[in-house]
């Protein structure tokens, strides 16, 4: 069973970063996508405590302070430059591809939110617009076991409670995915329901924390969830969103048998009550 968390960190000062490094290494995911990173001391402590902890890390920090994201992985990686080289703000996109057979690939996103700013307005697109346009390159063996998670800062057109303010490129980017074959996991899973990962000041809930996976994953589909904990406990202002993937390695295509990552795996991913 492969277990992904993303989480969005709101760019942890290094008090809440201690916390929250405590509660991700209370937990058995086998990959971690950190949202909203940046270059200060609160990251720097999330990514030395994960490191420490024997996960190897993928993150490029910004040189000019810009918010960004990072992967945490217990499964060896090598880098995938070929996911993030077209992208126009790779800090905030970083790719790994997991040592597992077949081989699984892992794209984070921290994509910019914006207001009605024309400039912010301007580098949200151009971010989802790279992001989609080096997706479509991917030839078929690439893209069949890749997953593509984070803080979208997007919602889909049939949200619930909807909302004026969002502009058709940003639901673009979700229709996008879906015509690439990549399917959101959560709603596959959950068909009716709503899920929020954010809530605004006066309570309205958005749907902002997303999990793609590819066609070669999406019948390994095991669980999704959205956890409530790290917001409850002012960990974080983002539910954290969770997957279970129950995929055959190659010995087993076909026929079920085998896992992607038995080598590592020898146990199932505890989910406590959030």
């Amino acid at each position: 069973m492969l277990s992904i968390l993303t989480i969005n960190v709101q760019a942890a000062a290094l008090a809440r970063a201690q916390k929250l490094l405590t509660w991700l290494l209370q937990r058995d995911d086998h990959v971690i996508i950190l949202t909203e990173t940046s270059n200060g001391p609160g990251t720097r402590h999330l990514l030395t405590g994960l490191r420490a902890a024997g996960m190897s890390i993928a993150h490029q920090p910004s040189t000019d302070g810009d918010r960004g994201c990072a992967i945490a992985s217990r499964i060896p990686t090598r880098p995938a430059p070929y996911l993030t080289a077209g992208i126009s703000l790779p800090g905030r996109a970083p790719a790994v591809t997991l040592d597992t057979d077949p081989a699984v690939t892992i794209l984070g996103l921290y994509v910019p939110s914006s207001d009605r700013a024309p400039a912010k307005l301007a580098k949200k697109r151009t971010f989802l617009t790279t992001v989609t346009d080096t997706l479509a390159r991917l030839p078929t063996p690439d893209s069949t076991h890749l997953v593509v998670g984070g803080d979208y800062n997007v919602i889909s057109r049939d949200h619930q409670p909807r909302y004026p303010g969002f502009r058709p490129f940003e639901y673009d980017f979700l229709d996008g995915l879906a015509t690439l074959g990549l399917c959101d996991v959560h709603r596959t899973l959950h068909p009716d329901v709503q899920a929020h990962s954010w809530m605004g000041r006066a309570g309205n809930g958005y749907r902002f924390d997303y999990l793609h996976v590819g066609p070669g994953l999406l019948p390994h589909l095991a669980a999704a969830a959205y956890l409530n904990q790290p917001r409850l406990e002012g960990l974080t202002d983002h539910l954290a969103h969770s997957a279970d993937i129950d995929a055959p390695a190659a010995g087993g295509r076909g026929s079920g048998t085998g896992n992607i990552v038995a080598c590592w795996i020898s146990r199932t991913p505890r989910r406590a009550a959030e």
